[in-house]
């Protein structure tokens, strides 16, 4: 992958992530719970297997999962630290609306 290729990744995730994490805290009302969906939203990435496979067959779906976690490259990465980096500017965002008085928030 060439750097030009991830940084402009990188962004995209860092926004996506941040309008949905924003989304999902304004209709919930929970500030957080897009960083506690975060590493679930990852793995199903990241996978090439049902989630089904977890709770059926947990004995090969682990540590095929482990293999492919071990398996990203630098890139992949900083892509998903990017999106968990909008995550939290989400929320804390967030966090400063409702502390402004904005009552929808």
């Amino acid at each position: 992958m060439h750097i030009i290729q991830a940084v402009i990744g990188s962004v995209l995730y860092l926004v996506m992530f941040f309008s949905i994490g924003f989304i999902l805290n304004m209709l919930l009302r929970s500030t957080w719970i897009m960083l506690v969906l975060y590493p679930i939203i990852i793995i199903m990435m990241i996978d090439n297997q049902s989630t089904l496979d977890y709770f059926t067959n947990a004995r090969e779906a682990i540590p095929k999962l482990g293999e492919r976690i071990m398996g990203l490259q630098t890139a992949d990465i900083t892509m998903f630290v990017a999106g968990l980096a909008g995550i939290i500017i989400a929320g804390m965002s967030i966090r400063f609306l409702r502390k402004s008085g904005y009552q929808m928030f």
